[in-house]
């Protein structure tokens, strides 16, 4: 497996993948802040167009990310994440909505572990998934980091 770090608004970030996807995008801090294993390869060039991008989107440049992913996970797990994928830039699902999304409506318990799961941040869009009351809960680069996503994602209004 190689890594690498990226520097983000939302601060340092590590990817890491097999040469071929992109199997963990993952925070530096936060709770589930994470950091390479020791029988990982550092290496950058694996990883360049997902630099790219991930700098696209930052800059407000790129609203879908289009780039070979491998999450591992369970069949569940990988609906789950697969149908966070489905969720527009700039918008936000509940839990709730989420579960019914993937057929499995009395599920949004199961469905919030999944989200918790998600090992690729950012460009699975776990971040876009709030509270049924509006309200930011869980995430594991922080609350901060993600109401900041959120925020760089909605449109400003023009002022008339």
């Amino acid at each position: 497996m190689f890594f690498t770090f990226v520097a983000s608004p939302v601060g340092r970030l590590m990817l890491a993948g097999s040469g071929d996807a992109l199997r963990v995008l993952a925070f530096s801090s936060g709770s589930k802040a994470r950091g390479p294993a020791e029988d990982w390869v550092e290496d950058e060039v694996p990883f360049r167009e997902a630099a790219r991008q991930l700098r696209a989107y930052f800059e407000g440049e790129l609203r879908e990310f289009d780039l070979p992913l491998a999450p591992g996970g369970t069949a569940f797990q990988r609906r789950v994440w697969s149908e966070l994928r489905r969720i527009p830039h700039g918008e936000t699902i509940s839990y709730g909505e989420l579960a019914r999304r993937i057929g499995q409506p009395n599920a949004s318990r199961a469905v919030g572990l999944a989200n918790g799961a998600n090992p690729i941040a950012i460009v699975i869009p776990c971040h876009r998934v709030i509270g049924s009351t509006g309200k930011l809960t869980g995430f594991g680069g922080g609350l901060d980091v993600k109401a900041r996503l959120l925020a760089l994602e909605r449109p400003v209004p023009l002022l008339g």
